[in-house]
């Protein structure tokens, strides 16, 4: 990894898998958002003549310094194709791609890095999933459950699979505070359920469903368990090991990482039983016109050239995550979610959308006599970036009876000072209205 004193001539590809004081720091001492904001370069930009607030963190996540000049350094000192040279250059970026892999493996609780597979995103490690195992095991009759905090990309890869096979989606209700109904799951799950998908975090109400003992429940149903963590890798430690889930997935640019990169964790003999989903490139063995064999797992997955910068960069960003230690990380964001709950809970008018007892730092609201893009454009002009809409999830949102809310979501980097201006701002906003 190189520093800003560091000439590009100087970058060795090995470095990056180094955490030194100056790049992916080794810290000490207690957390704190302004040790995390220091190495983040957007936080730094007004907009529009005010400090920016990036409270859109559910939708993308900044990045670091660290990760920038990952990126920056593999493609000025050792930008090549990966696996099937010869050459030195080909060589280092091999092994920056598979320490990547390595990287996550350790990241997730995996037992090996063979269990990883490198994919664009969560999106298309669910469509993975669903076109490669989805195909391959369900038939007529049999039953998808996912739960109705779902984001749309683990919810319409599922219906898209179970109306080719003519298997069928189950949707799993809410409770009125936002988490599962744990009866009516328990009422759902059959031998006729083949799989339940699940998110570790939702995107909209912050819930954090009790993962570990709807899989093992599944489990007695011999049905398999794919969880999105999407929203749950960059707030608190996941061991999947721990979880027995036999899918996991996750997008980069939601931890700190660059866009177009993700990974699809799952057990080795879930894996070993799945079939090829795209073919051509890196995914071969031998092709000759009468018979193809493929690459062994998890490279068979992985077709084409990858996005090598993107594992380099989420390598980087893992590091940098985890410097400063994850629980310290989760128990800042708990108390900043406290704080946020009481400030906006003094603005007039404004109801927050799920309370569930476990959730991550997300808040998503309505504002009396407001629209939520109407919302969002007026915080934008004082420098507040939130997401207004349907969020992706709209089974969750007209759980509460609503298409379109705004939502607030944290990360380690946000202040209690950004929560009150985002407050003060709301409450303007409803004292002009009501002038």
């Amino acid at each position: 990894m190189t520093t800003p004193d560091m000439p590009w001539g100087a970058y060795a590809p090995g470095m990056a898998q180094q955490p030194t004081a100056g790049g992916v720091a080794t810290r000490s001492g207690q957390f704190t958002p302004e040790a995390a904001r220091r190495d983040v370069p957007v936080l730094q930009r007004p907009v529009n003549g005010r400090p920016v607030a990036w409270l859109d963190n559910g939708a993308t996540t900044q990045k670091p310094r660290q990760v920038i000049e990952a990126l920056a350094g593999y493609y000025a000192t050792a930008n090549s194709n990966i696996h099937r040279g010869a050459h030195t250059m080909a060589r280092e970026a091999t092994e920056m791609y598979e320490g990547g892999r390595a990287a996550v493996a350790g990241f997730l609780g995996a037992p090996s890095p063979g269990t990883i597979v490198f994919t664009r995103g969560t999106t298309e490690a669910v469509n993975l999933v669903a076109q490669s195992w989805g195909r391959a095991n369900l038939g007529p009759g049999d039953e998808i459950l996912v739960s109705t905090l779902e984001h749309h990309s683990n919810i319409v890869p599922w219906q898209m699979i179970a109306k080719e096979r003519r298997a069928r989606v189950v949707p799993i209700p809410l409770l009125p505070d936002g988490s599962i109904d744990q009866a009516a799951y328990a009422d759902l799950l059959s031998f006729r359920t083949r799989l339940v998908a699940i998110s570790h975090a939702s995107n909209v109400l912050g819930t954090v469903p009790p993962v570990k003992e709807m899989t093992a429940l599944a489990h007695r149903y011999n049905a398999k368990v794919l969880v999105d963590g999407a929203q749950a890798v960059a707030h608190f430690p996941v061991d999947v090991q721990d979880l027995d889930s036999d899918f996991y997935v996750f997008s980069g640019h939601k931890l700190y990482a660059p866009t177009g990169i993700g990974a699809l964790y799952g057990k080795p003999e879930a894996l070993a039983a799945m079939p090829p989903w795209q073919g051509g490139g890196n995914m071969i063995d031998q092709v000759e016109f009468g018979r193809v064999t493929y690459a062994p797992v998890p490279h068979c997955f992985e077709a084409g050239t990858g996005h090598i910068s993107g594992v380099v960069g989420l390598k980087a960003a893992i590091d940098w995550l985890t410097s400063f230690g994850r629980e310290a990380v989760a128990a800042y964001e708990t108390a900043l979610l406290g704080h946020a709950r009481q400030a906006l809970a003094a603005v007039p008018g404004l109801t927050v959308l799920g309370e569930a007892p476990e959730k991550i730092a997300v808040l998503t609201f309505t504002l009396a006599g407001q629209d939520p893009v109407t919302v969002a454009r007026w915080l934008d002009q004082e420098g507040i970036a939130v997401r207004a809409g349907h969020h992706c999830a709209q089974p969750s949102l007209r759980h509460y009876g609503v298409e379109a809310a705004t939502r607030a979501s944290l990360a380690l980097y946000n202040t209690a000072e950004e929560v009150d201006r985002l407050a003060a701002s709301l409450t303007r906003l409803q004292t002009q209205a009501a002038a």
